[in-house]
């Protein structure tokens, strides 16, 4: 009798002692489950806000350049016009215009001086246009430029209200004339349409703040 209750006894631990596995490797495999759940979650978070925080700098990007989608067209008188509507926000940090020299777009909020102010290093394309915005005529020339026209266009600039001149060494032209959504490239400072620009553009009615200062902005 009493083997047999030892039986009995060793059988039962052997149950309980099977059973405490079983519920260890449950507990294991639950504790896997959710580290591997917790993994990823964890990586969907962090993969969704890298989606967004891209998308939000795409989106920055594209509203930098935003309101210049469209194309030059050239008239008989050879003057390019923008064929589209160029937005006027004032942002921060640069813009990626979409012409060069810029005719328009989104811009700084501060305008360059354009009281016949002639620059003779480069300056932010973003504080120029805000100028073209009041009217004023942007006088532009790169390295290809003959001194004798480059001091000729100055003289002219500085005896002009709402006309300001500096280098652009990456345009594709040595001389180039840009007013709000107007450009145009002329073949030295004697040739006739420089006048014709300045006549029909300074304060024209392609001015979008005809009036609007050219004095109280950056002078550099």
């Amino acid at each position: 009798m009493g083997s047999a209750k030892n039986k009995a006894s060793a059988s039962r631990k052997a149950r309980i002692e099977e059973m405490r596995r079983a519920e260890q490797t449950r507990e294991r495999r639950n504790r896997i489950l959710t580290i591997t759940a917790s993994v990823v979650i964890v990586g969907g978070l962090v993969a969704g806000g890298t989606y967004l925080i891209n998308s939000q700098s795409e989106d920055d990007s594209s509203s930098s350049s935003a309101g210049q989608k469209g194309k030059f067209v050239t008239g008989e008188d050879g003057v390019r016009t923008w064929n589209t509507k160029l937005t006027q926000t004032h942002v921060n940090g640069d813009v990626k215009y979409a012409m060069n020299p810029p005719v328009g777009g989104d811009h700084n909020q501060v305008w360059m001086n354009c009281d016949g102010d002639v620059y003779t290093e480069e300056i932010k394309k973003v504080n120029a246009v805000h100028s073209l915005e009041h009217g004023a005529v942007w006088v532009t020339y790169n390295s290809k430029a003959s001194d004798a026209d480059v001091k000729a266009l100055a003289d002219k600039v500085e005896k002009t209200p709402y006309s300001l001149m500096s280098p652009v060494e990456d345009q594709k032209d040595p001389i180039m004339l840009s007013a709000w959504g107007k450009q145009r490239t002329v073949t030295s400072a004697s040739d006739p349409n420089v006048n014709k620009f300045f006549e029909t553009y300074v304060q024209g009615e392609q001015t979008p703040e005809k009036g609007a200062a050219c004095t109280g902005g950056l002078d550099k």
